[in-house]
């Protein structure tokens, strides 16, 4: 095994996920959505957080528009 390891030149492919990386946000969401995830989550055995990231994913690729009443 070597002491040291140049990084850079070990792989210097780049990573054809990097795209599809998430990002983190702080976001203020009604409780009453929260607790609706949860719901969905507590019947799916899906993390809630995944699938309020899963509807929104849907929504860009539908190209939906929100709808102010």
């Amino acid at each position: 095994m070597r002491e040291e390891y140049d990084i850079k030149n070990l792989n210097p492919r780049k990573n054809p996920y990097a795209v599809k990386t998430k990002r983190q946000v702080t976001i203020n969401i009604n409780t009453d959505t929260i607790e609706y995830f949860k719901e969905m989550s507590s019947e799916t055995g899906i993390p809630y957080q995944v699938l309020i990231n899963l509807y929104l994913d849907e929504c860009v690729k539908e190209k939906k528009k929100i709808q102010f009443v």
